[in-house]
């Protein structure tokens, strides 16, 4: 057995928290013409195992129904009735969607579209985020509402607006977005126009007042104007959350403050609109809402759960390891997708207890009850419309809040990863601007996804980070399609594979800086020297191109992309067979310093990552924690604290599944139950949570 590291166990969102949040979105600001609904939710939460909700995330209107005229008896009566059962609150800022009394009177509020139309009141998060007018109303209103709550026993989290999104033009955002240009030019239009390269099309700027946000009417072509763009949104999305979260801090300074992140929808990788990993200092829990589309047509089910594997790691490690919150899932099917799939029986368990094995101390739902009107009234719920816990979702749903029960001691413990995959934001928008290469087959985060799904499938636990977090506790770094390389994150990887590190770069990385700038003769990719090599060409194949390579005498098919490499000191460990680049390097390896640096040139079958990972693996004696083979489709994930790991057992198929645990390791059931065979048969959707001390194990 090796020797445990020791990690800490982090502590709980708040003093009054024992184990694992349960619970949901709840909206009684909806039902208040309905006592007996208010009622009924309070037998139900306790039938289901609920001891926590979200509250108010759209009640401004319930609240301030017109402009100082507050409302507060039906949030008081929640706020008493969670706590009368023992229950949490994570209360919510409602700044997502505004009442239409502000709207009308406040007409600045209102966004301003790519095309500068001014958009009309309804739906939600279409606020300006630079009003002045908009940011006084909210901080107000929090400022209220922390005062009424500060002392309430329910009270542990503040849930701060929702699903922050999208952008602003109006003439109040493209100010600040020309001072937000003069602060980081050091007010020098020259600086500018050389970052951007403006002298193209001749597009010099000459006065700050000529530079407008990008519009599909206007500038789009200059890249580096569109990635400052984006930065900038970011940037201005953060400080309006800043301003949000001042009075709740000012005056309820032990109480956690976050926003819920997202995910893509329906293939679930990372939301693109904002740099998430520009939040992480700013909140003190990472949240996110996670609607994968089990059961689709598109993919097997240990795909999609490797992918939404993926987004939970990620999110766990914006924050140093530090256990997130799953703060919406469903837990039967949603409303806004082509099919809107049921979860098939199994299903709400497993995927679940999946975002508590990579790190999260919540299982949360949008929604607890479903709406009896308007657009989400036939999205997925615990409670459907006839109210009452005879149906299958809500059995399922108090099945898992046992469960949860069950797994408490889990909470703060973390995960303990010596691989770290780069998944960048920047790059992504960078990537997606070149304008090059072929255009429909990027695939960023899928190429991130198979790179991670390697290590996936052997159990071996994986950090995923952006371009600018620390590298030095990881023994593996990999960096898909680091089209944007940074200066500073090109010295933070010679610093790490100078030092003894294996760094591992593919085809498309290290082309712009971090003004989408090209490296040149004269300013070249700063990683060449470390990677022993020189990239001459990149390739773009169309579906019927035939192109592999073989590596160790296995032929492995190629796809997309093909870089042609100049090796300068790199050794090739694999070659291209067809074309004119026939027998050029596809794989090569540089000693530089103490580490190695690899280079993938290719866009290759998920079964050349899968062994090469494997070697590398191997190579730095990586495994999971008890070295067990896994089927294909079954995962195993873990969490520690250094002197226990708590292992997720799961399986992702339609079919039943037998598992070896290794003989060396004595399994137990729970207390009372005695022991078990070290063969575990695993049924469809099945999930065993089990507890590693010391070499022994034990079901929980």
């Amino acid at each position: 057995m090796e020797e445990w590291v020791l990690l800490k166990r982090f502590s709980t969102i708040h003093p009054s928290v024992n184990g694992l949040l349960y619970g949901g979105d709840y909206n009684p600001d909806q039902w208040q013409a309905y006592p007996e609904v208010l009622q009924k939710d309070v037998e139900l939460m306790k039938l289901a195992n609920v001891n926590a909700v979200s509250v108010n995330i759209f009640g401004w209107a319930a609240i301030e129904a017109e402009e100082g005229t507050y409302t507060f008896g039906w949030l008081d009566d929640v706020m008493d009735n969670m706590a009368s059962i023992g229950g949490h609150i994570l209360l919510s800022t409602p700044s997502g969607a505004r009442p239409a009394w502000l709207s009308k009177k406040y007409p600045e509020v209102l966004r301003v579209n790519e095309k500068r139309q001014k958009q009309l009141h309804g739906q939600r998060h279409n606020h300006c985020f630079t009003s002045p007018i908009y940011r006084e109303k909210t901080a107000a209103l929090n400022k209220i509402l922390a005062e009424r709550y500060k002392d309430h026993p329910a009270l542990i989290m503040w849930h701060v607006s929702n699903e922050y999104s999208g952008e602003c033009h109006c003439d109040l955002c493209q100010e600040a977005f020309r001072e937000w240009l003069k602060n980081k030019y050091d007010h020098q239009l020259e600086k500018l126009n050389h970052a951007w390269w403006a002298t193209f099309w001749s597009h010099t700027f000459t006065d700050w007042d000529q530079i407008e946000s990008p519009s599909s009417i206007g500038e789009n072509q200059i890249h580096g104007l569109t990635l400052d763009w984006k930065r900038f949104v970011t940037d201005q999305t953060v400080d309006f959350y800043r301003n949000e979260i001042k009075p709740l801090k000012e005056i309820t300074p032990n109480i956690a403050v976050s926003t819920n992140f997202m995910g893509e929808n329906p293939h679930m990788g990372p939301f693109e609109g904002l740099d998430y990993s520009r939040f992480a200092d700013y909140v003190d829990v990472i949240t996110w809402d996670a609607y994968p589309a089990w059961h689709n047509e598109w993919e097997k089910t240990w795909q999609l759960a490797a992918n939404t594997a993926f987004v939970h790691d990620l999110y766990r490690s914006l924050k140093g390891g530090q256990p997130f919150l799953l703060l919406e899932s469903t837990p039967s099917l949603v409303n806004w997708q082509i099919t809107n799939k049921l979860k098939r029986p199994g299903m709400n368990l497993l995927s679940s207890l999946q975002a508590v094995a990579h790190g999260s101390d919540s299982v949360m739902y949008f929604q607890w009850r479903k709406s009896r009107g308007s657009s989400e009234k036939l999205h997925g719920a615990v409670v459907d419309h006839y109210g009452n816990e005879h149906t299958r979702v809500f059995k399922e749903a108090a099945e898992l809040g046992s469960r949860l029960a069950s797994l408490k001691e889990v909470a703060g413990a973390s995960v303990d990863a010596k691989v770290a995959i780069i998944y960048d934001w920047e790059n992504r928008w960078a990537l997606y601007e070149a304008q090059g290469f072929a255009k429909k087959h990027l695939d960023y985060v899928k190429t991130c996804e198979e790179h991670y799904q390697a290590f996936w499938k052997k159990g071996i636990p994986v950090d995923v980070i952006p371009a600018h977090y620390d590298l030095s506790s990881y023994e593996i770094v990999i960096a898909p399609m680091l089209y944007m390389l940074k200066r500073e994150t090109a010295q933070a990887i010679l610093t790490f594979v100078e030092s003894g590190g294996t760094y591992v770069s593919t085809y498309m990385s290290g082309i712009v800086d971090a003004n989408d700038l090209c490296y040149i003769e004269s300013d070249p990719n700063p990683l060449f020297p470390m990677l022993g090599l020189r990239v001459n060409e990149i390739d773009s194949l169309y579906k019927a191109d035939q192109q592999s390579v073989n590596w160790e005498g296995h032929s492995y098919q190629v796809s997309d992309f093909c870089e042609i490499v100049e090796p300068t000191s790199a050794t090739v460990l694999a070659q291209y067979e067809q074309d004119f680049y026939k027998n050029s390097p596809a794989l090569t390896v540089n000693t530089y310093k103490k580490g190695q640096a690899y280079h993938i040139s290719a866009r290759t079958e998920t079964g050349f990552l899968d062994a090469f990972y494997e070697k590398l693996a191997s190579d730095h004696q990586l495994s999971n924690p008890i070295g067990m083979e896994l089927p294909e489709g079954v995962s195993l994930q873990s969490r520690t604290d250094g002197e226990t790991t708590y292992l997720f057992l799961m399986n992702f198929t339609e079919e039943t599944q037998v598992v070896n645990i290794p003989e060396t390791y004595e399994l137990n059931e729970i207390v009372g139950e005695g022991p078990i065979s070290n063969e575990v048969t695993l049924s469809t959707y099945d999930v065993r949570t089990l507890k590693l001390v010391k070499g022994s194990v034990e079901v929980i």
